[in-house]
């Protein structure tokens, strides 16, 4: 042994082999402390994280054979995305992609694409299917919304462990956001609110001289509007509607808090106010190039595809109950636009309670702008026109005065709706949290009333059904046969937005190949304006009509041309006609009139060019 080899081995280290057990039990034992510490929080954490997982329990525990029964399309759509994303892991990131609607491609920042979502949960896509990353997805969202308000309400507001948590399960888990998970992940994921609220709160907190001598906490507020600016920057790229209504209903709460306290509004404002519009700036540094690419860049959108008058909230849904809920009647989706927008069913029970604890909570601030944004954001949810129980009253809505504004024209009014669901919850909370600590009768009556006022908006499973089988072409990967690398595959029928079928072929094959048409969002209105997907091919169109109606059509030279032509159009390496396909035998003869004889491949016939 040399003498270094004999130093190394001497009392030195002889005394770091005996102090590493010491080191790793300090740890263990630091852990354990802070689980005890933290055990209420750990275990309310885990309860939403169960009840999250029993509301999507129709999606395990094998995703990749079921799905949501309300909102197919929808979910065919994000797991397109997702597996889009999931191509970071090969260094493929981009805004607009050629992989759907070739040639033109789709914009991503026009689609919610949920591109962030996507690549932090790239690897598990990769490893398992975008089927189950949509469904950790749709669970996760609803229980990390719930966590993340819970934090918030027992952090920031000191508030009971008990009042956080029913305030955060209706934030969490209440009609809106029950029935946004079908489908809309971007909606969902609600957890960067909260995160939002607490910046906001901060820099608040930090530009108010009160009880310092040396003025406003300049290096907390910096570090407050940094932190703001990063999440406004995930935001964009989780869900730009959830950031906008966010963004307006802190706007009315600031307006109405000020007005509270005005003395703090003396104090704080010129700094609060500095630090949003520096938090501001520095997103758009990094957002500038994104928002381009949404609005002006290459099959980017400047509008809303939506009409307001159609996607407005009906005044007398307020007062009733989901149809997703325990209490709910089916009748009450002719109150809304489809099961997945049940955004105000909050009925008589949780209204009547909310406003009772409203006026028992006192002139409190934060009560104040509270019930201020909740009014507002449920004002400018009725629409351009206030609609009742299904009939247009002539009366104009608050959302005229917005209606046609750039960006407001990108969120549906009925969805203002979702921006009170954690206002209500506030309520709630600090009414829950004073009658806690106060004697009498209210210790246990509010708790109570809270308690059944939301047990009657107790939320059912989502209905799911059985996924129809992919075709062994895809599954098997012989749809490499057929594509050149990178290449475009033409399936019969293409998809459509209301078929979007064919995009699960490209999903389970990790986006390997490009498709024409589709579910997208694209500027092919009239004057460039948005429209859902584009407008078929005539060959695509004559196919379509075919898988329709089952019956063969006269083809000539004229049809044989034009088929070339649009086959030259997409770019396509091969069309694929598999037999599961809807009228498959009338389908096989179209295109062998149209292209000649196919070739056999596993369950597909195919025609390569």
């Amino acid at each position: 042994m040399t003498s270094a080899a004999r130093a190394a081995s001497g009392p030195d280290r002889d005394e770091e082999v005996r102090t590493a057990p010491a080191v790793a039990t300090g740890r263990a034992a630091r852990l354990r402390a802070a689980a005890r510490r933290h055990r209420a929080d750990l275990l309310v954490g885990l309860l939403f994280v169960a009840f999250a997982g029993w509301l999507t329990q129709g999606l395990w525990p094998a995703p990749g054979t079921r799905m949501l029964a309300l909102n197919p399309a929808d979910q065919t759509l994000y797991e397109w995305f997702l597996a889009l994303d999931a191509r970071a892991l090969h260094g493929e990131i981009t805004l607009v992609t050629d992989r759907l609607n070739a040639p033109d491609g789709v914009n991503l920042m026009a689609n919610t694409s949920v591109l962030a979502l996507g690549v932090l949960l790239a690897p598990v896509t990769w490893a398992f299917g975008a089927p189950v990353t949509f469904a950790l997805l749709v669970a996760g969202n609803l229980a990390g919304t719930a966590v993340a308000w819970y934090l918030l309400f027992t952090r920031a507001l000191r508030a009971h462990r008990l009042a956080a948590g029913l305030g955060a399960a209706l934030c969490g888990f209440g009609p809106g956001m029950v029935s946004q998970s079908n489908g809309h992940l971007h909606m969902t994921a609600q957890w960067l609110v909260p995160v939002l609220v607490w910046l906001v709160v901060r820099l608040l907190r930090a530009a108010d001289p009160a009880g310092r001598t040396d003025g406003p906490d300049r290096r907390r507020m910096a570090s407050s509007a940094v932190a703001l600016a990063l999440t406004v920057i995930v935001g964009v790229f989780v869900g730009e509607e959830v950031l906008f209504l966010t963004a307006l209903t802190l706007a009315v709460m600031a307006v109405a808090y000020g007005l509270a306290d005005r003395d703090l509004a003396r104090r704080a404002l010129p700094g609060f106010a500095g630090g949003v519009l520096c938090a501001a700036g520095l997103a758009l540094l990094v957002l500038a190039y994104p928002l381009w690419v949404q609005f002006a860049g290459p099959q980017g959108v400047a509008d809303g595809m939506f009409p307001a008058t159609y996607f407005s909230a009906d005044l007398a849904g307020w007062t009733r109950l989901s149809a997703l809920t325990v209490l709910g009647r089916p009748d009450a989706v002719r109150l809304t636009t489809g099961p997945a927008e049940f955004t105000t069913f909050l009925g008589w029970p949780l209204l009547l309670v909310a406003a009772g604890c409203a006026v028992w909570s006192g002139r409190r601030p934060l009560v104040l702008a509270t019930v201020a944004g909740a009014l507002v954001m449920a004002a400018l949810a009725l629409g351009p026109e206030v609609v009742a129980g299904g009939e247009r009253t002539g009366v104009p809505g608050p959302y005229a005065l917005l209606e046609g504004l750039p960006v407001v024209d990108g969120a549906l009014p009925t969805r203002f709706a979702l921006a009170v669901l954690p206002l209500v919850g506030t309520v709630l909370t600090l009414a829950v949290h004073r009658a806690l600590h106060e004697p009498g009768p209210a210790r246990k009556l509010v708790p109570f009333a809270v308690g059944a006022a939301l047990l009657s908006v107790f939320p059912t499973p989502l209905p799911t059904v059985d996924r129809p089988p992919l075709p062994e072409f895809v599954t098997g990967g012989h749809w490499r046969q057929c594509v050149h690398p990178g290449g475009v595959l033409v399936p019969v029928p293409t998809a459509t937005p209301q078929q979007p079928g064919p995009m699960r072929w490209a999903t389970a094959a990790g986006v390997g190949f490009g498709m024409p048409e589709g579910f997208f969002i694209g500027p092919y209105g009239r004057d460039g304006s948005a429209t859902m997907g584009t407008w078929q091919r005539p060959t695509s169109a004559l196919l379509a009509d075919v898988a329709r109606r089952g019956v063969t059509p006269a083809v000539g030279d004229r049809q044989r041309r034009q088929a070339v032509r649009d086959v030259d159009a997409w770019g396509a390496s091969c069309v694929a006609l598999t037999d599961d396909a809807p009228h498959a035998p009338a389908l096989r003869q179209t295109l062998e009139a149209l292209f000649g004889p196919g070739t056999r491949t596993a369950d597909a016939w195919t025609w390569r060019f």
